[in-house]
């Protein structure tokens, strides 16, 4: 494949297009100066144009078969590792992440969509189920019921600015949405419109070079309001996927259902992803601990939707103990420059804000002040009491803070838990036998997360089958569903029930032959036999 660069053209199915004057650029935030590129904002024709192929697209990419599906995922893994360096020297010129960090989110962005070409190549993933006709049932006849998850129709995607490759143009949303066989149309994060553009020329390569049908998959540029609400709005879309902040995620949710015809949209939205610190832990591992959590709260400058954001233990020595050596490790982060200036903003304006909260004490800071560009690590405490009076405290800090909730008494620690919003993450810290005294904790803990993790940490996520990646509301607009992993895809399909169909007609997963050896429910059962 001929090497992409960045274009600035929008584009759209097999072709580009740059009609509006209106242009956009990159900034690279480490310097607060603008990157080589103009980026053309879509135009409200270009947009139905999008839509238009993508709708058209539907009709023929929607029976294609897993098989094909799968050499089209993997063609565009291939062509994103293609691009070799300039891809990630663009991507750290646009999001100021380092070398390592990109090399590895390129790995998991290739990973992930072999990962699904695997999954729709065997195929069971379509859940297919057969009841077969029993004619001479009474007093009625039983009709020879089938059923399989079958493509939802054109996907919007809004890519995420803390990972420009792996929740991004090529991320899981589109790489899931196009497994399951719809068309995808990317809204660019503007914080990295060149790494898009690239990314987007190698999905529209490997579209063309694989046959596929022209719209399958298109890429547009332009301002998260303006083009974001046109593209939720647009009638001819059936679903949306969102990662970002709460609220951008809850104004593109609040639009979808102010629609004449309502849609789903699955927006990641963050979260605080509470740890709870069980007293013996914190007396037994008290320093090792507070290291620990220095890593995982600065874990990428505290821009993993993951980070803990609240560490909430018993008040007593062992705790004073481990925010000391919280604070030392804190006061010894050199800050780091963040995603963008937005963001970068943003922290410290909701560092500021939390710290001005009634009972909350500033326990430690950066001893490096850094400057415009970087966020400087703040570690506060306060006291259960004083938490719950205040639902503020609960507003996620994006970016390298957290905040210690000092719990008087086990009922306190309970009605601290039993106050938690919903969470993407909820991690427990303490000794074997705290896991049983301790049971209704983490019994409650369980209704506010979408992943409980024991004696680890929250920050990362595994790509992987068993992932949730999800949270009851507001971590997600829908708990039932995860962003990572294979269950993604499930976002992306509806059921579809087949009530005594010809056997010419039926799909290949619930024709009697079971050609392609698939897990079915037939007549109760498990199965890949064929039915005979």
């Amino acid at each position: 494949m001929k090497k992409a660069i960045p274009s600035g053209e929008n584009i759209i199915g097999f072709s580009v297009s740059k009609i509006a004057k209106d242009v956009m650029r990159s900034m690279n935030p480490a310097t607060m100066k603008e990157i080589e590129g103009e980026f053309h904002e879509a135009t409200s024709g270009e947009i139905d144009v999008a839509m238009e192929k993508a709708t058209k697209a539907f009709q023929t990419y929607r029976n294609t078969t897993g098989t094909i599906r799968a050499k089209f995922l993997r063609k565009i893994a291939d062509n994103i590792l293609s691009l070799g360096d300039p891809l990630i020297e663009r991507a750290m010129a646009e999001s100021g992440l380092p070398k390592g960090r990109l090399e590895g989110e390129r790995g998991r962005t290739i990973g992930q969509l072999r990962m699904f070409a695997d999954l729709v190549e065997e195929g069971s993933w379509v859940e297919a189920s057969i009841d077969t006709a029993i004619l001479d049932r009474q007093p009625f006849p039983k009709a020879d019921i089938r059923k399989k998850l079958v493509p939802v129709g054109v996907v919007v995607v809004f890519t995420a600015s803390n990972f420009p490759l792996a929740f991004s143009t090529a991320g899981g949303d589109t790489a899931s949405a196009l497994a399951a066989g719809n068309p995808v149309v990317v809204k660019a994060h503007e914080s990295h419109l060149g790494t898009n553009s690239m990314v987007a020329a190698a999905i529209q390569n490997a579209a063309m070079v694989t046959n596929m049908p022209d719209g399958v998959f298109s890429s547009l540029n332009g301002t998260g309001l303006k083009l974001g609400q046109a593209l939720v709005r647009h009638p001819l879309t059936k679903t949306v996927a969102f990662t970002g902040s709460y609220r951008a995620g809850k104004a593109l949710f609040d639009t979808a259902n102010q629609r004449e015809i309502p849609i789903p949209v699955f927006s990641e939205m963050g979260s605080i992803n509470p740890v709870i610190l069980f007293p013996k832990a914190i007396e037994n591992r008290n320093e090792a601990l507070a290291n620990q959590y220095v890593g995982s709260v600065n874990l990428g400058v505290g821009q993993f939707c993951t980070n803990p954001g609240l560490l909430i233990g018993m008040e007593n020595e062992h705790l004073d103990s481990f925010i000391k050596h919280l604070v030392n490790g804190f006061e010894k982060v050199i800050p780091s420059t963040m995603l963008n200036e937005n963001v970068c903003k943003n922290y410290e304006a909701g560092r500021t804000s939390l710290l001005e909260q009634a009972g909350v004490k500033m326990e430690g800071i950066s001893n490096d002040e850094g400057n415009n560009s970087t966020g400087r690590p703040t570690v506060a405490s306060v006291s259960a009491s004083d938490f719950l009076k205040n639902k503020n405290m609960q507003e996620e800090v994006f970016g390298p803070f957290t905040l210690v909730v000092k719990c008087k008494s086990e009922e306190e620690l309970m009605e601290v838990v039993l106050n938690l919003h919903g969470q993407l993450t909820a991690t427990l810290m303490g000794e074997d036998d705290e896991f049983t005294r301790y049971y209704q904790v983490i019994d409650e803990l369980k209704e506010k997360a979408g992943r409980v993790s024991f004696n680890n940490v929250p920050t990362g996520v595994e790509v992987c089958h068993s992932m949730h990646h999800g949270g009851p509301f507001p971590a997600t607009t829908d708990s039932r569903f995860t962003s990572v992993g294979t269950g993604a895809i499930k976002r992306f399909a509806r059921p579809l029930c087949y009530q005594n169909w010809h056997p010419s007609v039926l799909p290949l997963e619930l024709k009697n032959e079971n050609l392609r050896k698939i897990w079915r429910l037939v007549n109760g059962e498990w199965t890949k036999n064929p039915i005979t």
